[in-house]
């Protein structure tokens, strides 16, 4: 993949630059396009990097870490939990909203597309960038990991006060990497509907995430 042609925000190209001219990454990519020219490969190739474009690395005041993208068709936007507007929410969506709802008396929106999240500074990244369509997790293991926990570690290593929200086991192993000294970390069972009655909903990580921010001096997310 050629690095100058990754439609990724200035700052995240700077802090991940390393990362592209390593030999992980040209594996990475070949696996890629290959899954992309043989089948349906999601999200629509110009959005793989979206997070990175919607959240500048300066901006960013949250981080939410999802597993990997939507695998049904129309359903991933690059953005991790997102969907486009009219596009039916998933059930892991449809659960975060209402947690929403229930945490901080926002009405639940008419549409999915979390754009409006990431504008504000939360980085919506999903561990692994792709998954080929009906196949959850295909894409896991070939590398993405790394670039994904390169990126953690940059938020976690030059920034301070940053909020990371870390739901399910995939995403809580990268709590390692921050330093909850200089960081806030908010972790509980994933929103799917088969672990989201075992602490996700309740876990007021919404209003949690505000307070914390507003402790340090920066604007509230309007979820």
């Amino acid at each position: 993949m050629d690095f100058n042609k990754v439609r990724m925000e200035p700052g995240w190209k700077e802090a991940l630059k390393d990362e592209f001219s390593q030999a992980y990454f040209d594996q990475l990519t070949d696996v890629v396009r290959r899954d992309y020219a043989a089948g349906r490969v999601y999200p629509p190739a110009s959005r793989i990097f979206a997070a990175f474009e919607a959240s500048p690395f300066e901006d960013t005041k949250v981080v939410i870490i999802g597993q990997d993208p939507y695998h049904g068709p129309g359903q991933a936007n690059g953005l991790a939990f997102s969907v486009n507007p009219g596009v039916p929410f998933p059930p892991s969506l449809r659960n975060i909203l209402a947690e929403v709802a229930s945490d901080t008396g926002a009405p639940v929106p008419d549409n999915g597309d979390l754009t409006r999240w990431a504008e504000q500074g939360v980085l919506l990244l999903n561990t692994a960038l792709t998954v080929c369509e009906g196949r959850p997790k295909s894409h896991s293991g070939i590398g993405w990991e790394r670039l994904t926990d390169a990126a953690v570690r940059a938020i976690a290593e030059r920034r301070q006060g940053v909020v990371f929200i870390l739901w399910g086991a995939d995403a809580i192993r990268k709590r390692g990497m921050i330093d909850e000294s200089r960081h806030l970390v908010l972790t509980s069972p994933h929103p799917s509907p088969l672990s989201a009655h075992r602490g996700f909903f309740g876990n007021h990580h919404f209003t949690q995430a505000n307070s914390y921010l507003i402790a340090h001096g920066k604007t509230p997310i309007e979820w």
